[in-house]
């Protein structure tokens, strides 16, 4: 299982360095995953994760209050608010998807912004 849990948390951290370079894949979320699977399996690459001078502050956070940074909720706020934009000019969709779709982004946006900072 250990080896299965260290494969998980190195796949959830080539996946959030791929959310760098993508506007719309977040990188925070695969990285709090790697970290807990690292946990899990390699104290070594746990221990760099969070000592890493960029991701381990927010990791660190997260563990410790369940926080979010102003910046990642107004990051978040906008990736969500491109994303709803894209869907309806691509998609066009009908009166009830919007309405489901919008419930989904605002019940995640409240989420986000209740959580500390």
């Amino acid at each position: 299982m250990r080896q299965a849990y260290l494969i998980i948390g190195c796949l959830m951290v080539v996946i959030g360095a791929i959310g760098v370079a993508l506007p719309l894949l977040p990188t925070t979320p695969f990285l709090l995953v790697a970290a807990a699977y690292f946990a899990r399996s390699s104290p070594r690459l746990e221990a760099w994760l969070l000592a890493h001078r960029r991701f381990g502050p927010l990791v660190a956070a997260w563990r410790e209050r369940g926080a979010i940074p102003r910046s990642g909720k107004l990051l978040s706020s906008a990736g969500m608010a491109l994303g709803f934009y894209g869907f309806y000019a691509g998609s066009r969709p009908g009166p009830l998807l919007m309405v489901v779709v919008a419930t989904v982004f605002v019940l995640i946006g409240v989420y986000v912004w209740s959580r500390p900072e």
